[in-house]
């Protein structure tokens, strides 16, 4: 039997990929889309400025664009400086253990637009990414976040390398070699999450994931059996010691991952760890119109991985916030909301946001809910004017897979990112082609330049 380099690498080759499941096609259109919203706003961040000045621009009609300047890069580059504002807000969606859209789709969108493929084909190879993520995730028992690897810089690079060389149609044996040399490529610290290395995670794997296919496609080489050696990929990054490789059939495309696990989108532009906790303070202020004045003490409990990832208890800007449960809580007593608005550094630094966030404590739980670095319910409570105030237990924050946001949010949400930088007009009208993504004929037909 196979190994799991090559039974990914045999499903990667497929083409075209048969039968597909609805919902993971629906998956796939929605991270997508919404991946492209955040990364027009994301485009005006520090970290995408910076990037886009290391690149040189392109002048071979294979090139793909800067999103939304349309300036025209090497794919390879457009991936790397689009993947890195996708991420620069965190405000990208999440799935399993990472951010799969804020990889897989600037990987996508910059191979598929220079090599001119089909949308079908863009969400087909997104699927694909997916899938071998997710199985690679099922593999290892442990969390990556636990080990100080960051899953979307890790899993994302091998899945973005099998979805560009499905794009670029490779055989089975050069996909091999893409997924081979992407599994090389890996890396990212959760250390450095809330500084511009976080987002740079996400440009890095798209790009590695553009250039292993690319070398594939050259001839160039890497083992056959990367990922399952002793000394291959999943041992190395595996937190357990013990991922699951036994020899066996992974059954790729016959069983499908996506549909169950899907993309939980952001409806906060901070850490994903941070949002079940938000909907429950968020709650509170509400339905009992908390002020801060009124506050004594706010008690959050999370998950201690969840935690982990969270680690700035005293932010003193923006991107330090993004990381902080404490910030979270008094945002949502403070402005009553936790949006982009509120994710500046004159923000964090209000009094009263900083009198707020000294209220807040928080403790945590080892429980977690099975293959996930979350806790199964994330638990707020208020002490307000001598009475004592408990959320109901959240388990699933608003937006996610299990609590979808419609299409009609999804572009409100769209909407919102991208007239930062598009006409109102524009922004409606990429939305609408983008979460129409399977009849889209060409990727070069996608208005993706702020100026149209």
């Amino acid at each position: 039997m196979e190994g799991l380099t090559r039974q990914t690498a045999a499903f990667a080759a497929r083409h075209p990929l048969e039968n597909v499941p609805d919902g993971a096609l629906e998956a796939a259109r929605i991270g997508i889309a919404d991946c492209v919203g955040v990364m027009i706003a994301g485009s005006m961040e520090p970290p995408a400025i910076i990037a886009a000045k290391m690149v040189e621009t392109s002048t071979g009609n294979t090139g793909a664009p800067q999103i939304p300047s349309g300036r025209n890069l090497a794919p390879q580059d457009a991936a790397f400086v689009n993947g890195i504002a996708a991420h620069a807000l965190d405000y990208d969606d999440v799935a399993m253990d990472g951010h799969t859209s804020t990889v897989l789709a600037p990987a996508i969108l910059a191979e598929g637009w220079s090599r001119g493929v089909s949308g079908r084909d863009a969400l087909h190879a997104y699927v694909i990414g997916y899938e071998i993520w997710a199985l690679m995730k099922a593999l290892e028992p442990g969390q990556l976040h636990d080990r100080g690897f960051h899953p979307t810089a890790a899993w994302g690079t091998v899945a973005a390398a099998a979805a560009c060389a499905h794009l670029a149609k490779l055989d089975a044996d050069e996909t091999a070699n893409a997924i081979a040399i992407g599994a090389s490529l890996a890396g990212g610290l959760v250390a450095n999450f809330g500084t511009m290395t976080k987002p740079l995670h996400a440009g890095r794997a798209a790009q590695a994931g553009v250039l292993a296919a690319r070398l594939a496609e050259e001839g160039f080489t890497a083992s056959p059996d990367a990922l399952e050696h002793a000394a291959g990929f999943m041992r190395a990054h595996s937190p357990s010691g013990e991922p699951d490789l036994n020899a066996k059939d992974h059954a790729l495309g016959s069983v499908w991952r996506t549909p169950d696990t899907g993309v939980d989108v952001k409806r906060y532009p901070l850490c994903y760890s941070t949002h079940r906790s938000i909907d429950a303070m968020l709650d509170l202020v509400e339905r009992h119109d908390l002020r801060p004045d009124d506050v004594e003490e706010i008690r959050v409990r999370i998950g201690s991985t969840q935690a982990r990832m969270l680690r700035n208890a005293r932010p003193k800007t923006g991107l330090e916030a993004k990381f902080s449960i404490e910030f979270a809580m008094a945002s949502a007593l403070v402005a009553r909301r936790v949006g982009l608005s509120e994710l500046t550094d004159e923000f964090v630094r209000r009094p009263e946001v900083m009198a707020a966030i000294e209220k807040v404590s928080c403790t945590t739980t080892d429980e977690l809910i099975p293959g996930t670095p979350f806790a199964p319910h994330d638990v707020v409570t208020v002490v307000a004017k001598g009475r004592t105030i408990e959320a109901e237990p959240v388990s699933a924050a608003k937006g996610s897979w299990t609590r979808r946001m419609s299409d009609t949010e999804l572009r409100e949400k769209f909407t919102d990112c991208a007239t930062r930088v598009m006409s109102a007009d524009a922004a409606a009208a990429l939305a609408e082609a983008l979460l129409d993504l399977e009849h889209i004929g060409n990727l070069r037909e996608l208005r993706l330049v702020a100026s149209s």
